[in-house]
């Protein structure tokens, strides 16, 4: 007997092939469009029916996905997640940005919705495994399955999937690993797919791609305050703390100051108390670097070890790699860089790898230089 696979299907090119791929291999196949955020639906919540002015296009790429199910004579369910999403996603997105942090809610939605709710409606209907359009593989270890990094490693998703359980990894399964993006776009001409050519999206997950600013404020109003140099110079005002990350350049405007040399200025840090931002110029300000962290909402996927262990991190997607050391320390981690390291922000992950391997990763809670920790 065939084994029962139900894909995510959102309406992408990814996804899209994904199921070929399923189709190919010769799963039983059924598709499923997981609908995860509604306007309407957030506004009721809210008590505030003028709160959102957008709507998600969320209806245009269903239209897509039935257009795919229905040109490969596969069935195609639709779900909503609405309630999931917010309760476990949204509201501790809102939550790390009132923190001054800078939340993924991507790596949440992988681990609570798509992995997580779709998982438990995907057996509920008899299906054996997910599948998902994720540039990301498996690899047996030892007799365990674990993440491994896709041959496309421009797009490889590992980093987004990193709170992924080990039973969650077992249920998975992810056709595209082992295929280049340009392969996925060619497989999607040869079935004259409507989604060959239409553009990847790059918004927040389920949200999409929207002014970011202007939506945050539907659901934490801007608190305007001053921006200083670290020595107290005011430099100008921003809109709100919960716009700016740290290593930033657009948007701060206060660039063309007549008594400032002409490097570009970058968010150093945040008074969250003051409600101060804190700007310095140059790429590589000083201030901007630091040789260690501690990291909270641990997912550890690989043997138990005493003392520390040497890995390479990766501290943003599509960020370079480095040589790092981790020490568990009660319910956190402590990581040590063996290089001064650029731009390490409270609220993303750093995610383990060894060799090609994801091993997991944890939420960045601190940051320190020499022992100090950063003003962020």
């Amino acid at each position: 007997m065939r084994e029962k696979v139900i894909i995510g299907l959102s309406g992408g090119v990814d996804s899209s092939v994904a199921l070929i791929l399923l189709l190919e291999a010769g799963y039983d196949v059924e598709a499923c469009f997981m609908r995860n955020w509604d306007s309407a639906a957030n506004n009721d919540i809210l008590g505030n029916p003028d709160s959102l002015k957008s709507i998600c296009p969320q209806e245009n790429d269903y239209q897509d996905a039935l257009a795919v199910a229905k040109k490969l004579n596969v069935k195609l369910h639709r779900v909503d997640f609405i309630k999931e999403y917010w309760e476990a996603v949204f509201v501790f997105f809102l939550e790390e940005l009132k923190k001054g942090r800078t939340p993924n809610p991507d790596i949440l939605c992988n681990k609570e919705i798509k992995f997580k709710a779709f998982l438990r409606y995907a057996e509920k209907l008899g299906f054996q495994k997910i599948a998902m359009g994720h540039y990301a593989d498996i690899a047996e270890v030892n007799g365990k399955k674990y993440l491994a990094k896709a041959m496309d490693t421009n797009k490889d998703q590992t980093y987004f999937l990193s709170q992924l359980s080990s039973e969650q990894i077992n249920k998975a399964l992810f056709p595209l690993g082992k295929l280049l993006k340009s392969e996925v776009r060619e497989i999607a001409l040869i079935y004259e797919l409507i989604t060959s050519k239409k553009k990847d999206s790059t918004g927040i997950c389920f949200i999409g791609e929207r002014n970011f600013s202007k939506f945050l404020r539907n659901y934490l109003p801007a608190q305007k305050g001053l921006i200083k140099t670290l020595d107290g110079k005011v430099l100008g005002e921003h809109e709100g703390l919960m716009n700016y990350t740290i290593g930033q350049r657009k948007g701060i405007q206060i660039g063309g100051r007549n008594d400032a040399e002409k490097d570009a200025w970058y968010v150093l840090g945040k008074d969250l108390a003051e409600n101060i931002l804190y700007a310095g110029q140059g790429l590589d300000n000083e201030y901007l670097y630091a040789d260690s962290c501690t990291l909270e909402d641990i997912n550890y996927l690989g043997e138990a070890f005493d003392g520390e262990k040497v890995l390479n991190g990766k501290f943003r997607y599509r960020a370079e790699e480095h040589q790092i050391t981790i020490k568990f320390v009660k319910n956190e981690i402590e990581v040590r860089f063996l290089e001064l390291i650029r731009a390490v922000t409270p609220g993303q992950a750093c995610v383990f790898y060894q060799d090609n391997i994801c091993l997991g990763g944890g939420t960045i809670k601190e940051v320190f230089r020499s022992g100090k920790k950063r003003m962020y």
